[in-house]
């Protein structure tokens, strides 16, 4: 199936007033015009349903029964990058496979209904359970179980992926994805991040769809194996003789940045909060970078972003449902210029927000949280 198009100045069929609520601002509104793609991005990968034990005082001990002080459920895997795209306000699809158990049917409409993601490319696998992840948040880190079978092996990822802006791909060493190479053909642009190399090539030649790529973001660790340099600022350097735009994370260091074609670099300090849980900040970082790219923000102002964002996500539990709106990041920032001697710098480096956050955000509808159980309640 294909998904439905909209005219410029249309909202998509998918998107439930719910989600318009959601939407309270359109980043990409004075960009809209008749002819656009009726997707701002697309995406595509594994959904898993996330349970996430928090308030852990340490690592679990063999033989021994750790009790949580808190715990969440959501959907995770690639849910989290797509709830943190559509949370932020752009126009989201989604092509992945779902379990037909309960488990895939929470994580289908926590998605669709409630997030207002597109799901016209994505299918209910019968018989197939929903893949899960358990997730332990202990000292800033964290540590997963996950189980899952690979579903039957028709891709849900179509032949020909929908017209969107941008893309966002997790490149697999010596694996090609031929709707990376399609999409890229028609147009869109291309953010991609990459996982451990397990085998521990760290060659950049088996990365094959990052000539595809617009936009390369990995971390430190990942970024000096690839390269071979021995500084992560030195090799997102390196990174851009292969992709226009490299963005290497430094945890708590906070991020930095290369363009090559305007000659733009940029380094924003991590915003330092207390983590709760971890979750999917990496992938809130990427749809933060991903929305200040589409908006055509000067590189500075989409690291900071994206920054932001991801630290905002940390402070909830759960990885998609952890991800913020602009109620959240509007009330970040009217809280930091109401901090007595905050540092001038620090407010210069986003006073970008006050285009975008109107003075009088109001929330009428209540952000949805990771719960400690599923099934209490059903999406209107």
């Amino acid at each position: 199936m294909t998904p439905s198009h909209t005219i410029a100045g249309e909202e998509p069929e998918h998107l439930t007033q719910a989600a318009r609520r959601q939407t309270q601002v359109d980043p990409l509104a004075a960009l809209r015009a008749t002819g656009d793609p009726p997707w701002d991005v697309y995406l595509t990968g594994t959904v898993f349903l996330d349970i996430i034990f928090t308030g852990l005082d340490s690592a679990p001990v063999r033989g021994t029964e750790s009790w949580a002080r808190g715990m969440g459920s959501s959907p995770g895997g690639v849910a989290n990058m797509a709830a943190a795209l559509a949370r932020l306000g752009l126009r989201t699809s989604l092509a992945a496979a779902f379990g037909d158990d309960h488990y895939g049917e929470y994580c289908w409409d926590a998605l669709a209904q409630g997030e207002g993601i597109d799901l016209t490319a994505s299918r209910t696998v019968p018989g197939w359970h929903s893949p899960v992840t358990v997730s332990m948040a202990y000292e800033g880190e964290r540590t997963m179980v996950s189980h899952g079978h690979e579903p039957p092996p028709e891709e849900p990822a179509p032949d020909c992926p929908p017209r969107a802006r941008a893309a966002v791909a997790s490149l697999t060493p010596g694996t090609r994805a031929p709707w990376i190479a399609q999409a890229a053909r028609e147009g869109t642009r291309i953010f991609a991040d990459v996982g451990w190399d397990d085998t521990g090539a760290w060659d950049l030649g088996g990365l094959a769809d990052l000539r595809h790529c617009e936009a390369f973001l990995p971390n430190a660790e990942e970024a000096k194996r690839y390269t071979g340099a021995d500084c992560p600022r030195a090799a997102a350097h390196a990174l851009t003789e292969h992709v226009p735009v490299a963005v290497v994370t430094l945890g708590s260091e906070g991020a930095y940045a290369v363009d090559r074609r305007t000659g733009e670099t940029a380094e924003v300090p991590a915003i330092a909060v207390e983590a709760l849980d971890p979750t999917g900040a990496g992938d809130v970082f990427v749809a933060g970078f991903v929305t200040g790219s589409l908006a055509g923000w000067p590189l500075a102002d989409r690291l900071a972003f994206a920054g932001l964002t991801a630290a905002l996500s940390v402070q909830e539990f759960g990885g998609s449902l952890s991800a913020p709106g602009w109620s959240e990041i509007g009330a970040w920032w009217r809280r930091v210029q109401s901090v007595p001697e905050q540092a001038p710098a620090a407010l210069r480096r986003y006073a970008f927000l006050d285009t975008l956050v109107p003075e009088e955000l109001d929330r009428p509808w209540p952000l949805r949280r990771a719960v400690p159980t599923i099934g209490f309640r059903r999406f209107q």
